[in-house]
């Protein structure tokens, strides 16, 4: 109900019932009745019928507003407006720098009052209507950010199936992009699978990806990835969906210790067994069926891995131990 309609109604019904008349009582169920109807709290309608009973009329107020002087004039806002054209928008503390060394090192009087201005009030007053008039800003299209995978460290809980995945670049060969390796890593027991694609792109990459989950022994269930954009797209989101992967995280920033395991691998497995030269893209079908039939058995069957044993000193300091008997195949 509208402001006017609310007045009206309570005007029609204090003045037939002469409330001034009305015992204590009967005038709180006036009230009563006033608020159910009204939908204004008991003491809204009491200050409304106060103001009633003074003046026997219910409106709305006049605005109030205090005569306060503007601190910065029009003038002061188009300044500001050139300053942010011939400066293509800095940020509020550059504006206010520039403004105040206007005054103060120029000694120019446009830039009296906006020597002292703060740079907070500065992004108010470009929001001001004469500035928007004085400088229009064009905001370009901004992207669409596609949220995919859990930004978080996987937490296996001592559960196989929990993947760790990278890509390792054979470098150039002859001005050309060479070879990538695909490395993953199970983190509890550390079995490897490495594949081969001649370009990382979605057409290439996904048979080679798909080829190298159904290697592995157990049901995949979480898949980790750095952020780059081989991984991070719905093509492979689709491939996990399929294979009724549950989680699908990606590291985080500053924290190099989230795709650690499969980095140590690119380095001491892809990097000592197939070299550090160049590999043509060519080659790339020549290198998957080697380690499908040959390099990966290799590694989970043959080739022993440490596992560490964390052990916390009298510091409470946790340490990572590789002890002798603790090296075994995945």
């Amino acid at each position: 109900m509208e402001a006017g309609a609310v007045y009206g109604l309570i005007e029609r019904v204090l003045k037939p019932h002469q409330y001034r008349r009305l015992k204590k009582g009967q005038k709180g169920i006036v009230r009563s009745f006033l608020a159910k109807v009204t939908a204004l709290s008991r003491a809204q309608v009491t200050r409304l019928i106060q103001r009633w009973v003074e003046t026997r009329r219910i409106g709305r107020k006049p605005a109030q507003r205090p005569n306060v002087p503007r601190r910065y004039t029009a003038a002061d806002i188009a300044t500001l407006a050139e300053v942010d054209a011939a400066h293509e928008d800095l940020s509020g503390p550059a504006v206010r720098h520039l403004c105040w060394r206007g005054w103060e090192v120029f000694a120019d009087k446009r830039f009296q009052r906006l020597a002292a201005i703060s740079a907070s009030h500065i992004y108010n007053l470009s929001k001001s209507r004469t500035y928007r008039k004085i400088r229009v800003s064009v905001q370009h299209t901004q992207a669409r950010q596609v949220s995919i995978g859990e930004r978080r460290q996987p937490d296996p809980k001592g559960q196989a199936g929990y993947l760790r995945v990278d890509t390792v670049h054979q470098g150039q060969h002859d001005g050309q992009p060479g070879v990538y390796h695909i490395n993953a890593v199970d983190t509890v027991t550390q079995w490897q699978v490495v594949g081969c694609t001649e370009k990382i792109s979605e057409q290439r990459l996904i048979p080679v990806l798909e080829a190298m989950l159904h290697q592995f022994s157990f049901r995949i269930l979480g898949f980790h990835c750095d952020n780059g954009s081989e991984f991070l797209n719905h093509n492979v989101v689709k491939l996990l969906n399929k294979l009724l992967v549950e989680e699908f995280t990606k590291s985080r920033a500053y924290r190099t210790t989230d795709n650690a395991l499969v980095e140590g691998k690119n380095g001491v497995v892809v990097g000592k067994q197939i070299g550090y030269g160049p590999i043509a893209g060519e080659h790339a079908q020549a290198l998957q069926q080697l380690y499908t039939a040959y390099f990966n058995p290799y590694l989970n069957f043959h080739r022993p891995c440490g596992y560490a044993t964390v052990v916390t000193n009298v510091r409470s300091k946790r340490k990572r131990t590789y002890r002798p008997k603790d090296y075994r195949t995945p």
